[in-house]
């Protein structure tokens, strides 16, 4: 699946750290904040996760939730958000299924091997479910202060 601009956004339902479940239609009215990361506890991946965590007030006060999603157990989840402090909902996707909804879920290549992977990448979705905006092949610095000016944009 492909996702577009001004076209309802992918639906999905996962798993939570601390044992709930995130779903687009349980966040009808929200402006959700849709991130995709590979990895929990590695370097990109928590300077990513801080970032929102230190700005996590100026994304409730434009009324909108973060969702971090990668392809770790809820367990693994619980472990990384305890260590950070992190206190938004981190979404777990171990079948795929959200990544390839979203078109995440990408070959890479390092060190002239190929594999499966995430590919950095956050999605705007409006209140009515509706994507608004996508970030692809993300650079960390600066990115969440970009997706917060376009949330409060919105």
């Amino acid at each position: 699946m492909t996702t577009e601009i001004g076209k309802p956004a992918p639906d999905f339902t996962m798993p939570t750290d601390g044992g709930g479940t995130a779903s687009l239609a349980a966040l009808k009215g929200k402006k959700i904040i849709l991130y995709f990361y590979p990895k929990d506890d590695t370097p990109g991946c928590t300077k990513e996760a801080c970032g929102f965590r230190d700005n996590l007030a100026a994304f409730a006060g434009a009324d909108a939730v973060v969702i971090g999603v990668s392809r770790d157990s809820v367990a693994k989840h619980d472990k990384f958000k305890a260590k950070y402090e992190l206190p938004f909902t981190l979404g777990s996707d171990e079948d795929g299924k959200v990544c390839e909804a979203y078109g995440t879920w990408v070959q890479k290549s390092m060190y002239g091997k190929t594999y499966m992977g995430i590919d950095r990448a956050t999605f705007l979705i409006d209140g009515d479910g509706v994507l608004r905006q996508e970030w692809r092949k993300v650079k960390v610095p600066g990115h969440v202060e970009a997706v917060l000016e376009a949330v409060e944009a919105l």
